[in-house]
């Protein structure tokens, strides 16, 4: 391996890693054990000399240098994913090729898919993760389940999914700012994540448009902003789709409570390829998706 280059087992361990948020969702994608997943983090950042991630009670959270090595890497194995594509098509011959956000992929889709390979056995599932809604005219899939209403594109695009946005926070910390309504996040950290609200719009809705937080703290993924939540780094605004795990396990919880204090909106949509093999494997995971909504008690969005 030329100089300069990292190893590759290094590599891949921390992709995976920075991809789902987690060692051991990461090592579950590899087939081999979180401490092996560490061990190869631990050795990327010998060679770089930086920390790539703050290890809090069990939990990895990317540093700055980390959400930076992260989005390069990667572009990277995409050019890699879309050279093999391009020289030898057939290697993913037979393959139901599915699409998502790097977010609703790890805390939602992924962890479900055991359902659907048990229920179809014979069917072969490739996930690969979105970088943005315009990546949909460049990655090959057949179906993709994108954030955010996709720019004109030739490919079939219709509402799938409502999500319900509120801000959320761990017991502790909402405990000990005393958290009651909107205008205590007065005395908060924020932390913003890219999604369809703003923490400006919301506090606008709420009626408290000239709120200042004590502090604020910028992620650009879901998975991290949540994290960061559970950890007690913040209040976050996110929803209640990604964050279901930890909202049931009492890790988050919703500091307002039910009433008025939640946003809705028709974040998720579902887009097929004009290109995607029309069958019965197709028909059969886009039913099974949206029996999947439907289990969770998510609001399906019919065209």
């Amino acid at each position: 391996m030329g100089s300069g280059l990292p190893p590759l087992k290094a590599l891949l361990a921390f992709e995976v890693a920075a991809r789902h948020g987690n060692f051991r969702l990461g090592a579950e994608e590899l087939g081999v054990t979180p401490s092996a997943i560490s061990h190869h983090v631990h050795q990327l950042e010998e060679f770089l000399g930086v920390p790539l991630f703050q290890r809090h009670a069990g939990r990895a959270i990317l540093t700055q240098a980390g959400q930076t090595y992260a989005r390069e890497i990667a572009q990277a194995f995409g050019i890699i994913s879309g050279a093999t594509t391009l020289v030898a098509p057939q290697s993913q011959r037979g393959h139901l090729v599915i699409a998502s956000g790097p977010s609703f992929a790890a805390k939602w889709l992924q962890p479900r898919l055991a359902q659907f390979v048990g229920l179809h056995p014979d069917v072969k599932i490739r996930l690969s993760t979105l970088s943005g809604r315009g990546d949909i005219e460049t990655e090959r899939f057949d179906l993709a389940v994108v954030y955010g209403r996709p720019p004109e594109t030739d490919h079939h695009v219709e509402p799938l999914l409502v999500e319900r946005l509120r801000p959320l926070c761990s017991p502790a910390l909402a405990a000990a700012i005393g958290l009651r309504v909107p205008n205590d996040l007065a005395r908060a950290t924020l932390i913003h994540s890219v999604n369809a609200l703003t923490w400006a719009e919301y506090l606008r809705r709420m009626g408290e448009p000239g709120l200042t937080p004590g502090h604020e703290l910028w992620l650009d993924r879901s998975t991290m902003a949540i994290e960061a939540a559970v950890s007690g780094l913040g209040i976050v605004l996110e929803s209640e789709i990604l964050a279901a795990e930890e909202l049931r396990d009492g890790r988050l919880v919703a500091p307002f409570g039910e009433g008025h204090f939640h946003v809705e909106a028709t974040s998720y949509y579902l887009v097929r390829s004009k290109s995607s093999r029309r069958g019965s494997n197709l028909g059969a995971f886009e039913t099974w998706l949206r029996g999947a909504i439907a289990t969770a008690n998510l609001t399906i969005r019919q065209a």
